[in-house]
């Protein structure tokens, strides 16, 4: 017997033709340890959320926390952490998946991971497996200077180095385009020494500024989140996977006046125009369109000896019962 299959899959995100990658992954990083950088957890825990949301799965997400403020003894709401003081959105939630956690946060660890040189037998979740086709996104929380950012206060990555991880990264075809995030004092040096094609970034700050935090939350006596992600979340929080919302709109969240700090971007080895890159294009997760018709394929043996057929009225349902395996 033979069949007729039509294969349908669904396309979220529109203008899906110009991007032409066929998949999407996040890297999210926070570097700080210590009660007092709980914001920098709620910084890169805000961002899962929104890229969770949006359809990219925890299976393409890679999540780096050097604290767990969510189960710090000074918490007073246990297994929780908040972005805002009036506790609008827990973004630990019920399903978080940590891939490095603690002392796993470290430059080498976080190097080797975006460039593929792990070593033999690293589980699955702590691997970046992307391809030519991969739309990748880096997040990047904690604090940082003229040049680098610090990982929990022991070591520090440089411009350069992070650089030369992105061309060794283009180089073995492991990305499409990348878009970094960055939210640090000073986070606009990190992308200056960046020179592989097709690397969109923004920063929160200018060189020579300080990247500054939102508001106090009494109940934990700390700054609760960074002033450009909160308002980059907030932003995000309206988009929706089918958004038509730009790069270019989102690129442009939080201005001088309520940023306080200048936010700084870096498109000239990006090719195409953020105005017309979908959103969803880095936040979002694609599901590419491919329909075949007419297309005959032999059923397997075994499932036709299985086949069998009932009759309701004038209506005949052919189904195939499930194997029993030992």
């Amino acid at each position: 017997m033979k069949c007729i299959i039509f294969f349908v899959s669904i396309a979220i995100l529109y203008n899906f033709s110009e991007s032409g990658h066929t998949n999407n992954w996040a890297v999210l990083v926070d570097t700080s340890r210590f009660w007092f950088n709980y914001r920098h957890v709620a910084n890169v825990l805000s961002i899962y959320r929104s890229v969770k949301r949006l359809g990219i799965p925890d299976s393409q997400i890679i999540l780096m926390i050097a604290d767990d403020m969510a189960c710090n003894p000074r918490n007073p709401r246990p297994a929780t952490v908040f972005n805002n003081a009036n506790q609008n959105i827990n973004v630990y939630g019920d399903d978080v998946e940590v891939d490095y956690r603690g002392y796993e946060v470290t430059v080498e660890n976080f190097v080797r991971l975006l460039t593929g040189r792990l070593a033999a037998g690293t589980p699955r979740s702590k691997q970046l497996l992307t391809n030519e086709g991969s739309n990748v996104l880096v997040y990047l929380t904690g604090h940082g200077g003229d040049g680098f950012l610090k990982f929990q206060d022991s070591e520090e990555v440089t411009s350069q180095e992070l650089a030369d991880a992105v061309e060794q990264m283009w180089q073995k075809r492991r990305y499409n385009e990348i878009f970094f995030m960055i939210d640090t004092c000073q986070a606009a040096s990190l992308f200056e020494k960046f020179y592989s094609p097709n690397v969109l970034a923004v920063a929160s700050s200018l060189v020579g500024e300080d990247s500054l935090s939102h508001h106090v939350d009494p109940a934990i006596g700390v700054y609760i989140i960074d002033r450009y992600t909160y308002y980059a979340l907030a932003f995000l929080e309206r988009v929706q996977p089918n958004s038509t919302k730009s790069m270019s709109e989102f690129l442009a969240v939080c201005p001088k006046r309520v940023c306080i700090s200048t936010v700084g971007v870096r498109d000239d080895l990006f090719l195409r125009d953020t105005s017309k890159v979908p959103i969803t294009d880095f936040f979002g997760a694609v599901r590419p369109v491919r329909a075949t018709f007419g297309s005959i394929v032999d059923l397997d043996p075994f499932v036709m000896s299985n086949f069998s057929e009932q009759e309701t009225g004038s209506t005949v349902y052919g189904y195939v019962e499930q194997p029993f395996f030992k």
